[in-house]
């Protein structure tokens, strides 16, 4: 965990009483790069001088507080101690500012927003995610756009006083996605996030556009976090060829408690015997199997075809439209908090937080 916290006050055009306050944390990622004075390398620059890079934040009316990490997180590096630690720096600002806006790199963002769904509980304000494809340096960027309209969304209440969005998301380009329903497709556009089982909670032009029926109710009870999460868990991609010998390797994993395993279209895999024989005996052993589907829309339907007729018969939880990021980061946390096997397997085939379609 982080020891210490040093925050710096962004000046903006709100006076000593704003209307809103709004945490922004930067993680690391290209949205905070920038180049050195020769022009030639590209380096992290110093968020105290973000007003340089973006000076349309000195128009906005409510109060902004940065919290920059010391050392910034390349996204391919996060790991599960770095997302307990970023929901207890929410956790630690969460009564003193209204919303919160992450700054992170864009490979891992789905599955960072995905943990972070699940380790909050009862979350009443917005925890926006936000990155870019190029750095904040070049002329180009879509840094500032992305950030700009991030605020602007972090910062939006209802009539009735209320956060519009009280939930984890990420905004990217013109889209606002829920945080455990995105997954990344793009690398070399600035449309890099989609939500295909699930539609936009905003989408922006001239205005932003919200979709309330979507987004997730208010809570009504008191703001927590969860501080666990359990790293043994394995992802089995299923493709044409798979051998025997390398599926009951990949299962003596030592201490491996869950599988998310990417399956074909609805939830189907080989029938053979000896395929369906191994998975049964790592459930009957008492590992967890999550079945997700490698497409990027649909969903699990099981006992569509006689291959998921079988999985179901000998135990293979199906996770329905879940996405592969939001599977892998559900595993690590229930494994991580939930002490009964049958409540995990219960819990693996429902919603908790938004994360499947209601079923």
């Amino acid at each position: 965990m982080l020891n210490y916290y040093q925050t710096v006050n962004i000046s903006t055009a709100a006076g000593y009483i704003a209307d809103t306050s709004i945490f922004v944390i930067y993680t690391g990622g290209t949205i905070g790069m920038d180049y050195d004075k020769e022009g030639k390398h590209l380096k992290p620059f110093d968020f105290q001088q973000i007003i340089d890079k973006v000076p349309e934040l000195r128009r906005f009316e409510f109060e902004l507080t940065l919290l920059s990490f010391d050392k910034p997180i390349d996204s391919s590096d996060i790991k599960v101690h770095q997302w307990l630690n970023i929901a207890r720096v929410v956790y630690d600002f969460y009564n003193d500012y209204d919303a919160f806006v992450i700054l992170h790199g864009t490979d891992t963002m789905a599955y960072t927003a995905s943990a972070l769904s699940f380790l909050f509980d009862n979350l009443a304000k917005p925890v926006i995610l936000t990155g870019a494809q190029l750095p904040i340096g070049v002329p180009r960027t879509d840094a500032r756009e992305n950030f700009i309209t991030a605020l602007e969304i972090a910062a939006t209440k209802r009539k009735n006083g209320l956060p519009m969005v009280p939930e984890v998301c990420i905004f990217f380009d013109t889209l606002l996605l829920r945080g455990n329903r995105a997954r990344k497709v793009q690398s070399n556009n600035f449309t890099a996030f989609a939500s295909e089982n699930l539609p936009p909670l905003a989408v922006t032009g001239i205005e932003i556009s919200y979709n309330e029926s979507l987004i997730l109710p208010h809570p009504e009870e008191r703001f927590d976090i969860f501080s666990k999460m359990d790293e043994n868990v394995g992802l089995l991609k299923i493709f044409p060829g798979i051998s025997q010998k390398y599926l009951e390797h990949f299962l003596s994993t030592p201490d491996l408690r869950g599988i998310v395993m990417e399956t074909y279209g609805s939830g189907n895999t080989p029938t053979d015997d000896w395929f369906i024989g191994a998975l049964k005996e790592a459930v009957d052993s008492g590992i967890h199997i999550l079945n997700v589907s490698q497409c990027n829309g649909g969903a699990v339907v099981p006992g569509m075809y006689e291959s998921g007729r079988r999985l179901q018969e000998i135990g293979v939880i199906s996770g329905g439209d879940i996405t592969p990021e939001a599977a892998i980061t559900k595993m690590m946390f229930l494994l991580g908090n939930e002490p009964d096997p049958q409540l995990i397997r219960e819990q693996l085939g429902i919603s908790l937080r938004g994360e499947m379609s209601l079923r």
